[in-house]
């Protein structure tokens, strides 16, 4: 809608398009996002906060107080976060050049193939692929990030191709036709109009990678599913918890990290 400047002495109006005022260079936040931005770091500071009570207060056994010891907790969590953001960084390294590759030219032919693996390697259950690779590779911190990037790598490679695909072909064309090249075209008016669709795929790949982590102290890749898997193999019930409970505040806490990224590398009037 277009505001109304003052009447000019002979009668007329100026008027200002809201387009080119001011306003559209704002980033657009809604109120949705302002609670999705604000109430997931309360809930896992009001979570955590509760566990360190409980963990002061509570009667354990030998066992128990052997394996919650705060070193070995802080250790464990370390290892966790290692493996989400080193899984997460080569996700992203591998799957969005692939993304856009996969939308040029006469590569666009093979983006059904393409896609239809990494939905293959998605639907395989992750324990599985896990197994396979740890018969192939043995087991350890790499094998457990090879597994972690193969299950995490479908969200960012579907979401990039459809956000470039998404891209309004007349903006493609006005770059075209202000004697852009096409890599400046890509760069300059594609990749940023595509920006929030893709870190939402890199959002969904995070809160995967760091909830599937939690299988890689099956092939001694360390995390805090050790906690969960002493809990479950001893029958210790407060050892379960506790191993649920900070895999998913860091799940919570990486995808809120994450939707903080996609905010922040939104171009401005989105």
């Amino acid at each position: 809608m277009a505001d109304t400047l003052p009447t000019k002495p002979d009668g007329t109006e100026d008027v200002v398009d809201d387009d080119l005022s001011p306003k559209s260079s704002a980033r657009v936040i809604t109120r949705e996002m302002v609670l999705m931005l604000v109430v997931p770091p309360v809930l896992v500071a009001a979570v955590f906060g509760a566990f360190v009570w409980w963990r002061q207060t509570a009667d354990l056994d030998s066992v128990e107080a052997q394996q919650l010891r705060w070193s070995e907790l802080r250790s464990l969590g370390w290892e966790h976060v290692q493996l989400t953001v080193v899984a997460a960084i080569i996700v992203v390294a591998i799957a969005v050049p692939l993304g856009i590759l996969l939308t040029r030219g006469r590569f666009r032919a093979a983006s059904p193939v393409v896609i239809g693996i990494a939905n293959a390697g998605q639907a395989a259950p992750s324990v599985g692929l896990i197994v396979l690779l740890f018969l192939w590779l043995d087991g350890g911190f790499w094998t457990a990030i090879w597994a972690l990037s193969l299950y995490g790598i479908l969200p960012v490679l579907r979401n990039t191709i459809v956000g470039i695909q998404g891209v309004d072909p007349t903006l493609v064309e006005a770059g075209r036709g202000l004697g852009m090249t096409n890599a400046a075209t890509l760069l300059k008016v594609e990749l940023p109009l595509a920006v929030p669709v893709i870190m939402s795929g890199v959002r969904t790949a995070l809160v995967l990678i760091a909830g599937t982590a939690s299988l890689a102290c099956f092939i001694d890749a360390g995390g805090l599913g050790e906690v969960l898997q002493t809990g479950i193999t001893l029958f210790r019930f407060s050892l379960m918890v506790t191993g649920a409970v900070l895999i998913a505040l860091i799940a919570l806490l990486i995808e809120w990290l994450g939707r903080v990224l996609e905010l922040a590398t939104r171009p401005k009037g989105i």
